[in-house]
């Protein structure tokens, strides 16, 4: 059997049918991946604004997510369908807000700051695009995420052993195994700033569509392998440990062969307790811990890790276009500062609101240009289906077979 965290991964092939009546009214088909920022970044200052946990944000975001593999932007009203995955996700992860608190909250947060007057201040409407979201999502509202993964390998929940839940997140019959935490012996000592860091990666990996093509535990091991590789500190004691690992090892070679060549001579043997037997040496927990080794003990393939990596790395180079919350807490800010390293870099483009003409000119994109972009592509939709060849409205989700039948 499948397992459940695996249930909605899809391939790429998917994704592009899925925005295959988007991309008609789209002159560059790159806007999608910056739609991708746009609506992760509003659904997390929503769910901000109603006080949701990082992991309830998350869900909503999955929820977006999700849906959109089965439904196409021009056809629908992302924003209404945003306040619906924040609702539902409270209700999921048992942090529940009242439907008024999100009309409200969502009709000030899009109209104030994007100019969207058509949010409905009706909680029926809410409530309406709840059902269809639920339908759409087949009830399934249990979505597994790489935070556990990460606080697990860590060593930061649970016990010694790996929880039950844990066990959704791999397949029994994939080529990872089962078992994708290795060994199941010891955890990763990371820094706190290195485990911050691995957080705020996996936070940023939500913008893209990475949720939908690879399981959990890919993404979080992926995040680990990032951190390994930008948080200075951790890379310092990483190079450090393996400079001491060599000399130790020679050193320890030399020691066996004298033994060799003592080994025949007769001396008196010594008596020693159980106890002073397993007694450690004291400077036993001074070693570094083997990072590499740990990352290497792993049951995951590493190339298929290092292309989630390379993915992440694409969509902070494309964020980096993307003009939005410059001080937002994020890992970006350094890993794009090592991806720039040997190219000069440039200074931010400082662009005004809703002027598309200038984001082109500066190569940034503006989340005002977005809206404009959204709109546009639902006036051409609804165009299109006003005066189809055949000469009847041509019906496209259940919200519309529902409004045309009424009318």
């Amino acid at each position: 059997a499948v397992a459940h965290s695996k249930r909605w991964i899809v391939d790429r092939a998917t994704l592009r049918q899925a925005r295959s009546d988007d991309v008609l009214y789209l002159d560059d088909p790159d806007l999608l991946r910056f739609l991708n920022i746009f609506f992760a970044n509003l659904i997390s200052k929503l769910g901000k604004k109603l006080s949701l946990r990082q992991r309830v944000i998350a869900t909503a975001t999955v929820f977006f997510r999700r849906f959109y593999v089965k439904n196409s932007y021009c056809e629908t009203d992302p924003f209404i369908v945003i306040a619906a995955c924040c609702y539902v996700a409270a209700k999921a992860e048992e942090s529940p807000v009242h439907i008024k608190n999100v009309v409200s909250e969502a009709r000030m947060l899009f109209g104030e700051e994007y100019g969207i007057k058509s949010f409905p201040s009706d909680n029926s409407k809410l409530a309406e695009m709840e059902f269809y979201l639920v339908d759409e999502l087949e009830c399934d509202l249990t979505v597994f995420h790489p935070y556990r993964t990460l606080m697990t390998l860590c060593g930061k929940e649970g016990g010694g052993s790996l929880p039950a839940a844990e066990a959704g997140e791999a397949d029994a019959d994939d080529t990872d195994g089962p078992r994708y935490w290795g060994t199941g012996e010891g955890k990763l000592e990371l820094q706190e700033g290195a485990l911050q860091m691995a957080w705020f990666i996996i936070n940023d990996t939500y913008r893209s569509e990475l949720c939908l093509l690879y399981p959990p535990h890919l993404i979080a091991i992926a995040a680990i392998y990032l951190t390994l590789v930008f948080h200075a500190p951790t890379r310092a004691a990483i190079q450090h440990a393996q400079a001491q690992a060599q000399p130790h090892a020679s050193t320890s070679t030399s020691a066996s062969h004298s033994h060799s060549h003592s080994h025949g001579q007769s001396h008196s043997p010594t008596r020693r307790s159980s106890r002073s037997a397993k007694k450690p040496h004291p400077q036993a927990h001074a070693q570094p811990q083997d990072i590499v080794g740990f990352m290497a003990g792993l049951n995951v393939s590493m190339p298929l890790v290092a292309t989630v990596a390379q993915e992440i790395i694409a969509l902070y180079a494309l964020w980096d276009r993307y003009s939005e919350d410059p001080g937002v807490e994020s890992a970006r800010a350094a890993l794009l500062q090592r991806t720039r390293k040997g190219r000069a870099g440039r200074a931010e483009a400082q662009v005004q609101e809703a002027e598309g003409a200038t984001a082109a000119a500066t190569g940034a994109v503006t989340p005002m240009f977005l809206v404009q972009v959204l709109l546009g592509m639902r006036e051409q939709r609804m165009a299109d289906m006003a005066h189809p060849a055949s000469g009847r409205p041509v019906v496209v989700n259940k919200m519309l077979e529902r409004t045309q039948a009424a009318g």
